[in-house]
């Protein structure tokens, strides 16, 4: 920590780290995004980082890209393994051929900031009047406000 996720982070995630097994990606990662969430041949997900020093939970943090969408989650789960919480942070999504984008800036605090805004029709300038700045918490106990 700190830690920074955009756009092209994932790319040095899935490098130095082993791709997760399906076993793994159908226990955890489905789970914690839906219940309707599931496992395809289309879908590609890295797996990115642990936060470390947390006491009473787990904290991991993954990418998912799906056609047109990609996605940064993070999320809790108690020592068990059982789901606490769970967000998506970061993402970069084509919606009626405009490009929404957003960062996320993890501090040593669990604080995230996120940046995002929208891109013009076709995505190849950014609109800053879509321009804004969110706030999240990983509080003590494992939950994402």
């Amino acid at each position: 920590m700190p830690v920074t996720l955009g756009e092209d982070t994932h790319h040095t995630f899935g490098v130095e780290n082993e791709p997760l097994p399906d076993a793994m990606i159908e226990q955890f990662i489905l789970p914690a995004e839906s219940s309707a969430a599931v496992l395809d041949e289309f879908t590609e997900y890295v797996p990115c980082f642990a936060i470390e020093d947390t006491e009473q939970f787990i904290a991991l943090v993954w990418w998912k890209a799906t056609l047109l969408n990609y996605e940064y989650y993070l999320a809790t789960f108690t020592m068990k393994g059982e789901l606490i919480d769970c967000k998506v942070i970061a993402q970069t999504n084509v919606i009626d051929n405009r490009v929404f984008r957003s960062v996320a800036h993890i501090d040593e605090e669990y604080e995230i900031t996120i940046g995002e805004g929208t891109s013009s029709e076709g995505g190849s300038h950014f609109d800053p009047t879509t321009s804004k700045t969110r706030f999240m918490e990983i509080m003590a106990n494992g939950e994402i406000v």
